[in-house]
């Protein structure tokens, strides 16, 4: 063989296994971008979440209980900057740079799953559902699969200054199982006795007709969780009218964002904040006003079916489905999903009320607050959130809202409600398709 030819002949062979040498790195670089078919398992998993007081404390101290190896690195975000990240992941195909953990809100929850369903790690076989409220349940499915690990709740309580409603003749008797009806006219005669605001509410954020329609078991969408219904909704209509009737009472102090809000009751100027439970802990925050404040049940629409419970807010945890998955699943099912003592820290430590039943009957829950006059407030709300009713949050609750928001201003300078929920329903339908 002449010289040329074993030359071409070698060349050809080292570019057959340069091609290949390039093809199997290409393959592993996928495998470990994280498709969830493949790649090495990592050496250490990442977790993402918001607020380094609450939820990243609560991953600390799950750190902390869990009896397993584990290199976790938790990693803060805000949840909107989690939201963005997220969304321009996933949809981009790839899931590289994608946590192995992830928090999410209950009513962000079904966008992420409904639109990338193979991007999350079913993990029903990590953790018993039935421990969990069931009102959780249903934002962190979808298909009949568990994606979502419940936490924390939003079960709402009515927040009271217990001195200003004494002033006005009022006891926590008089505040317990109301309508909203009831709580507006408890609302008027505290303003006249004694001077003070009942509620501050931001205008552009309707949270609490959120609380109001769920408490009757509706939401924006029906049970399937995609068509719209507001202009037939009675509960919404309901929420509505009792908003009108706040604002015409002339007893709400508004405010624009969250530091007025705090604002407002830090500084004593209104008597009630219906609000999920995790507004306690800014509550106490003012220690001036330990002694001065209770919680009773939130206030329910005055219709068959409603109740005294409801929610605002609450996340979940979701493993993502990447290398790592397994091991991420294990430590969630291990610590959230079944460690009662990991529960009774969460209280003790960072005043995190989770959804787990099994530890409500434990030490930390019982406990009495001295800043709520000694009440076993934990006790309360873990009682009122087991009476929660499950709906269905669907994709939009936000964008729904949007719309309502904007609706309810020409409600409050006279538009017919029939005509605002007419219009909102059209609006959203026509957005949303």
């Amino acid at each position: 063989m002449s010289f040329f030819k074993r030359f071409k002949k070698n060349w050809l062979l080292m570019a057959a296994l340069v091609s290949v040498l390039v093809l199997a790195a290409c393959s592993s670089d996928d495998a470990s971008g994280g498709s969830g078919d493949g790649g090495e398992e990592p050496d250490k998993l990442t977790a993402w979440a918001w607020d380094p007081h609450f939820n990243i404390a609560a991953l600390e101290i799950a750190k902390e209980s869990y009896e397993g190896d584990l290199n976790l690195e938790i990693i803060e975000n805000a949840q909107d900057d989690i939201v963005q990240k997220l969304n321009t992941g996933l949809s981009s195909g790839s899931m590289k740079g994608m946590p192995n953990i992830v928090l999410i809100e209950d009513q962000r929850a079904q966008s992420f799953l409904q639109s990338y369903p193979d991007a999350f790690y079913p993990i029903d076989d990590y953790f018993n559902t039935e421990d969990f409220a069931q009102y959780k349940l249903a934002p962190t499915s979808l298909d009949g699969k568990q994606y979502g690990l419940p936490f924390d709740t939003g079960v709402t309580g009515l927040f009271f200054r217990t001195d200003y409603l004494e002033e006005a003749g009022y006891t926590m008797e008089d505040l317990t199982n109301i309508t909203w009806e009831e709580y507006i006219e408890i609302g008027k005669d505290v303003k006249e006795k004694t001077g003070k605001d009942m509620i501050s509410l931001d205008p552009n954020d309707l949270g609490l007709l959120r609380v109001m329609i769920q408490s009757a078991g509706s939401w924006y969408v029906k049970e399937d969780g995609k068509t719209v219904n507001l202009v037939d909704n009675e509960p919404l209509k309901k929420a509505f009218e009792n908003y009108k009737a706040m604002i015409e009472a002339d007893f709400v102090k508004a405010n624009s964002d969250w530091s007025q809000f705090i604002a407002a009751f830090n500084s004593g100027d209104i008597a009630t904040v219906p609000s999920g439970n995790w507004i306690a802990a800014s509550i106490e925050a003012e220690e001036s006003q330990a002694g001065k404040w209770a919680v009773a049940p939130i206030p329910k629409l005055n219709m068959e079916g409603a109740v005294n419970a409801s929610n605002q807010g609450g996340s979940s945890f979701y493993v993502l489905n990447v290398p790592g998955k397994e091991k991420a699943a294990e430590f969630l099912g291990e610590t959230f999903g079944s460690n009662e003592e990991f529960y009774q820290n969460l209280v003790s430590e960072v005043g995190a009320l989770g959804t787990y039943t099994p530890a409500t009957d434990g030490e930390a829950y019982q406990s009495e607050n001295e800043f709520f006059n000694n009440q076993k407030v934990t006790s309360d709300f873990s009682t009122w959130m087991e009476e929660i009713p499950p709906v269905n949050y669907g994709l939009h609750t936000y964008a729904i809202e949007d719309i309502l928001a904007a609706e309810m201003q020409n409600y409050l300078k006279g538009k017919p409600l029939e005509d605002v929920l007419a219009d909102a329903q059209a609006q959203a339908e026509a957005q949303l398709k």
